[in-house]
């Protein structure tokens, strides 16, 4: 009996894969890793790195540059170049979601830390503000860093190389109780880690515009004055700091929504028995979500560059000097 064969609109969308992962991802793989290593060399300069902040996104970037290059890159040469030797090794496989998961969560855990330490930091109460530590920072990273090597660990077990439709494999967690809980985790983790996102940035967002209106407003008194000054003495470069941690919120929130969505669909028609061409569309529909999971990573730099006149500055300093 003749497998069956792909319909036109199939091949066409396979098509447009392969051809996107073999022209823009490796453009991706360049601006991505010049991007990251701009971004690290900005935060780790002296004038941002009294920021607490900046332990954050450098270790964001950090994350970032590690995950395009488990992701992306992967993505690049198993799709645009039909590479792909997680399909015929096993430890291969498992190494590479283990990577993959490992690093996109880290990104993920960094930048909801960020977000936190933006709400602290423009909070109009002293005491909260004074939270926002190096010690905070870099105890946060190292216990969070820990728990999720530890946490994901499970990717080196249970993953095993599966044949989706005839002559297609791919690595992945199987159909059973280990693939029901990688499922569920995952939409749970991308959909609340994104809100938390949101809801961290729009506050920060609220802080700042109240500290900005208690400054303009009426000054009843010389006592008046001096409690608001000592207030809200958030600086300026914290606020640009803010800036660009919406600016990477927003560009997460786009691209991961999509993938959210996908995740959602997969988990409701788990059960559903799907004909040849829709299984492959899935499994293209699922490589376009992992692709464009990289996309956030590769243009932080110049977002940052757009929204952030400090960000500017810092950039045209280093290639002064350099």
């Amino acid at each position: 009996m003749s497998s069956p064969s792909p319909s036109a609109s199939s091949i066409l969308v396979s098509q447009m894969l392969t051809y996107s992962c073999r022209f823009a991802g490796p453009v991706l793989l360049f601006i991505g890793t010049i991007g990251c290593s701009l971004n690290l060399t900005v935060f780790c300069q002296k004038t941002l790195r009294r920021s607490p902040c900046a332990n954050y996104f450098i270790a964001y970037n950090t994350a970032n540059i590690l995950y395009i290059y488990c992701g992306l890159l992967f993505l690049t040469i198993s799709l645009g170049y039909q590479i792909d030797r997680t399909t015929s090794s096993l430890v291969l496989c498992r190494l590479h979601l283990y990577t993959a998961l490992l690093f996109h969560s880290l990104s993920q855990f960094y930048l909801i830390l960020a977000s936190v330490d933006r709400v602290l930091i423009t909070s109009h109460h002293a005491l909260t503000r004074r939270r926002s530590t190096h010690y905070l920072a870099r105890i946060s990273i190292v216990i969070g860093t820990i728990f999720l090597i530890i946490f994901h660990s499970h990717a080196l077990i249970f993953p095993n190389i599966i044949q989706i439709i005839p002559h297609v494999f791919i690595c992945n967690f199987e159909q059973s109780w280990e693939g029901a809980f990688i499922n569920y985790y995952t939409i749970f983790k991308e959909t609340l880690l994104l809100l938390l996102m949101i809801i961290f940035g729009l506050k920060s967002i609220h802080n700042i515009r109240n500290i900005q209106h208690a400054r303009v407003a009426p000054e009843e008194s010389t006592r008046a004055t001096i409690v608001d000054r000592n207030i809200h003495s958030t600086s300026s470069k914290d606020r640009q700091l803010v800036l660009i941690l919406i600016g990477d919120i927003t560009m997460y929130a786009l691209f991961s929504f999509i993938f959210a969505i996908y995740l959602i669909y997969m988990q409701i028609t788990t059960n559903t028995v799907k004909t040849f061409d829709r299984t492959q569309i899935e499994n293209n529909l699922r490589n376009v979500c992992l692709f464009l999971l990289n996309i956030p990573c590769c243009i932080s730099f110049y977002l940052n560059f757009i929204i952030s006149k400090s960000f500017r500055s810092e950039v045209k300093k280093i290639f002064i000097r350099n």
